[in-house]
């Protein structure tokens, strides 16, 4: 999953499961604890499945999205071999996102309505998806280190209580381990390179440094919701546990390579074990989340021209538009 979108819900959490039956709620609420799988012609509370919705559907999108700022280097990936390990990449990342539609489907929501939900700015992506990717360096930085940030927490989802989204994060995060090996590899090249690379992959980690940050979600005492999603597990770990497993598994890899990050305060603190550090701008990430970041109009754009050009092809195969179906023999 890539990262999570900033929803502003005054409800309190006990105002979730208010209109629900309680006798299925408790019988939903035990099979969850007993580590069931709940299958979409189960019963499920409506607060469940709205967030579910919300959670697959902001995955699926961040997927699709994502790949336009990696895309954008394939034709100038420096050599043949890193030209084709991106084109693989990226016809990855749409895959999962078809897979994440597929599961979102389940749940009653239209892939249609999901796709105009997107391109009309209802629907949320990632936050990191909407910097631009200014040199090769910041795509190195983005295949390493947000895959990475998507790999902590769709290892946490996958051992989620919704069978679908479960099923689907299991095959996309075999794929990520490839992406992970690429990214970091790219990154190591740089670092070890010329002054100039060097200097190159540093600038890149020192933009990116504060949307990485963003990427897990507002902290949790900003969220309302966190304790009745986790008993459900809609979501498998908080905002802040998230950062902490990334900041532990990749802070001490960036500083191995000699690599500095843009935060004086970054530390990890010996007696709790916890990192430290500067807290993010929130505002920024609220601002960007809500479709007032640096790419987020060209993300749009390319996303909903695609949808356009493309909707005769759809036509076409769901027969919608007869003059584009050859007749049948």
């Amino acid at each position: 999953m890539y990262g999570n979108a900033y929803v502003e819900n005054p409800a309190a959490t006990n105002s979730l499961t208010a209109n629900e039956n309680p006798i299925k709620l408790a019988e939903f609420e035990a099979r969850i604890a007993a580590g069931d799988k709940i299958e979409p012609n189960d019963w499920m509370p409506a607060e469940y499945k709205k967030q579910l919705i919300r959670m697959i559907e902001q995955h699926a999108h961040s997927e699709i999205i994502g790949a336009l700022p990696e895309g954008t280097w394939i034709t100038r990936a420096p050599g043949f071999r890193r030209k084709l390990a991106l084109m693989a990449k990226v016809q990855d990342e749409v895959g999962h996102g078809q897979l994440l539609y597929s599961a979102a489907e389940t749940l009653g929501k239209s892939r249609e309505d999901m796709t105009n939900d997107l391109i009309n700015g209802k629907s949320k992506y990632s936050n990191v998806f909407n910097y631009p990717a200014k040199t090769w360096a910041d795509s190195a930085v983005i295949a390493w280190l947000i895959d990475a940030g998507a790999i902590v927490n769709q290892l946490a989802n996958s051992k989620g209580s919704y069978g679908p989204y479960c099923r689907a994060l299991d095959r996309i995060c075999a794929e990520e381990s490839f992406h992970l090996k690429y990214g970091h590899d790219n990154v190591v090249f740089l670092a070890t390179g010329t002054p100039k690379q060097r200097e190159m992959v540093q600038d890149a980690l020192n933009r990116w440094w504060e949307p990485i940050m963003h990427f897990f979600g507002p902290p949790d005492k900003m969220s309302v919701h966190t304790e009745v999603l986790m008993r459900w597990k809609v979501k498998m770990g908080t905002n802040d546990d998230m950062r902490q497993t990334f900041l532990d598994m990749y802070v001490p890899k960036i500083w191995d390579l000699g690599l500095t990050l843009p935060d004086e305060n970054l530390k990890k603190n010996d007696e709790t074990g916890k990192w430290e550090y500067t807290e993010p701008n929130w505002e920024v990430f609220k601002q960007v989340i809500n479709g007032n970041g640096p790419c987020n109009k060209e993300r749009l754009a390319v996303r909903r021209t695609a949808e356009e050009k493309g909707r005769w092809v759809r036509n076409a195969i769901l027969r919608k538009d007869a003059k584009y179906v050859t007749p049948l023999a």
